[in-house]
């Protein structure tokens, strides 16, 4: 069995190509920290090279920047080529089979939205701002949830992974 399931951050934006076919296809580099410290106390990073095909590609270019954080799942893939001193080399990547993004969108810069999740469609975003006459309301004093509050802050160290 061949499965790899990653939570880590881009190292660097996604770069978007397209096969002779016009399939799109994205790369980009994943830093995932090691479950243990070194020597010096100091927690290190494995950086692993991501393949993304199809739609997901177009969505990871387009909604992930360097600082990303994603969760992945896919599969290990070796391949070699031929590098143009004549050696040839070898290129152990994950071929991503889905990428969910764990951001919120303008996270980085303060912003409050959730990211565009990776299997809508981008070019039919959904409207929220019409709204109907016949819009029920719900009663708040029945809201079983009144008393949680706005906000919920949830620090990275407080989450299982």
């Amino acid at each position: 069995m061949n499965k790899v399931f990653l939570i880590g951050r881009l190292t660097r934006d996604p770069e978007l190509r397209y096969t002779s076919a016009n399939i799109p296809s994205a790369t980009f580099s994943l830093a995932v920290n090691r479950n243990f410290t070194n020597q010096n106390g100091e927690r290190e990073a494995d950086f692993i090279n991501i393949v993304v095909w199809r739609k997901q590609a177009e969505n990871v270019k387009n909604y992930l920047t360097k600082g990303s954080q994603v969760a992945i799942d896919g599969r290990i893939q070796t391949r070699t080529y031929d590098a143009q001193d004549g050696t040839k080399r070898y290129v152990t990547e994950v071929v991503a089979d889905n990428v969910q993004f764990l951001d919120r969108a303008g996270s980085r810069d303060g912003g409050d939205n959730f990211a565009q999740p990776a299997f809508q469609d981008s070019a039919t975003p959904y409207d929220f701002s019409s709204t109907s006459s016949q819009d029920t309301t719900t009663d708040v004093s029945s809201d079983p949830f009144r008393d949680f509050g706005a906000n919920i802050e949830i620090s990275d160290d407080e989450l299982p992974f």
